[in-house]
């Protein structure tokens, strides 16, 4: 019953949607990424990032959305931006959206469809049927699922011709969850852009206009800890981790988004006022100049209690030269090499995470700056922005010429 009614509203014969900009007509390679919203976040980096390597490869560049404050970076990189309510997990409106993208697939000569998440990926697994645009996806995070409808509904994000894993550890539960043969999963890890995240990149004004803005001391080590105020991100076992060096040698800032409607946020304040941290620990919502944060930092942080899909916050900190400490899950194993470019914790081990920070705390200068060239050169050779791009264009080309 569920496939006839789907069928009912795919096969309707009607002009669903226009382009404000036409396309030129060359004939060139059309790729279609389809994503819920380019706002913060790593698939939306990714997609922007796609944008600008497809465009410089020949190809042109179709992204869908629902909108976003990164919504001007599609243009500015080459591509075209096309508003859809992508986002929304509604039946209808996924039907709606199939419509839509079946319209752009015939009239703009798509030849990839490329899903970065579940709602969406259904829309564009529909709308590529009896078209010849192929279909992939990338699989950015473990998703969850406690009953077997919920399974269904994540497993679409394997239903690709081929799946992009960003990590090993995303690979691996792509193979034991949803028994995907092997020869279709491609293992991308994300890229940095480390023409931005390195030290020569930051100058002195910015870090000087930081400092200002956070009043950051000169005269102490600074813990960075970039993350959204969730509880999944670990910040109570870092405040716990800080209370236990007994000392207030140094200034910690908390920087993320707000979530839970900032009851989380008052939770982090009080249990910062119970340790007494409240004049050395500092909690920002907003840091528009992530580069000079890293600069400053002697240790950045990722207590993370749940594995990440990828993690840009380990790489980043590398990128940078920075000492960074992170927990034992997901795909921080793969980012970090522990003990030679950072330091691996278990996850909600206040104890084990101050050990780390009292050993990174007293790491002589010359060790520290051995460890951080060598973070750098580990993230150049494998992280990059570049390689990311360059093995997906290779995914897209392959297709393209099956």
């Amino acid at each position: 019953m569920i496939t006839k009614f789907i069928k009912s509203h795919l096969d309707e014969d009607e002009s669903v949607y226009s382009f404000k900009t036409p396309f030129d007509e060359a004939k060139k390679p059309v790729i279609m990424q389809v994503i819920p919203n380019l706002n913060v976040g790593g698939a939306e980096q990714a997609a922007i990032d796609m944008t600008a390597a497809i465009t410089q490869a020949g190809g042109r560049a179709i992204v869908v959305s629902n909108g976003g404050k990164r919504v001007h970076e599609i243009a500015r990189n080459g591509g075209v931006h096309v508003q859809m309510p992508v986002h929304s997990k509604n039946i209808f409106t996924m039907l709606s959206n199939a419509k839509k993208l079946r319209h752009i697939i015939e009239t703009q000569g798509v030849s990839v469809v490329h899903a970065r998440s579940r709602a969406p990926a259904w829309s564009c697994y529909w709308a590529c049927k009896k078209t010849a645009a192929h279909f992939m996806t990338s699989f950015h995070a473990a998703y969850k699922f406690s009953s077997a409808l919920k399974k269904k509904y994540n497993a679409i994000m394997v239903k690709g011709e081929c799946v992009i894993a960003i990590s090993n550890f995303i690979a691996d539960h792509i193979q034991h969850n949803y028994n995907v043969p092997v020869e279709r999963i491609k293992t991308i890890h994300r890229g940095s852009a480390l023409d931005r995240f390195h030290p020569n990149a930051v100058s002195a004004e910015r870090m000087i206009q930081l400092t200002k803005e956070w009043g950051l001391p000169e005269d102490k080590p600074i813990i960075l800890m970039p993350a959204r105020q969730t509880r999944i991100k670990g910040h109570k076992y870092l405040i716990d981790a800080l209370a236990k060096l007994g000392h207030k040698n140094f200034h910690c800032v908390m920087v993320g988004s707000i979530g839970d409607k900032g009851y989380y946020r008052e939770e982090l304040e009080k249990l910062i006022a119970k340790h007494d941290l409240t004049d050395v620990v500092h909690i920002h919502d907003y840091c528009n100049d992530m580069p000079a944060a890293y600069r400053m930092a002697t240790v950045v942080v990722a207590p993370s209690i749940v594995p990440e899909g990828f993690g840009r916050v380990p790489v980043e900190a590398q990128a940078m030269g920075r000492l960074i400490i992170a927990t034992n899950i997901g795909a921080t194993c793969e980012t970090i090499i522990d003990g030679e470019t950072g330091w691996l914790v278990p996850p909600r081990d206040a104890r084990a995470l101050y050990d780390a920070l009292d050993y990174a705390l007293n790491l002589p200068e010359r060790k520290r700056v051995a460890m951080g060239t060598k973070g750098m050169n580990f993230v150049s050779q494998n992280f990059s922005t570049e390689k990311m791009c360059q093995s997906t264009l290779d995914v897209y080309s392959t297709l393209i010429n099956q």
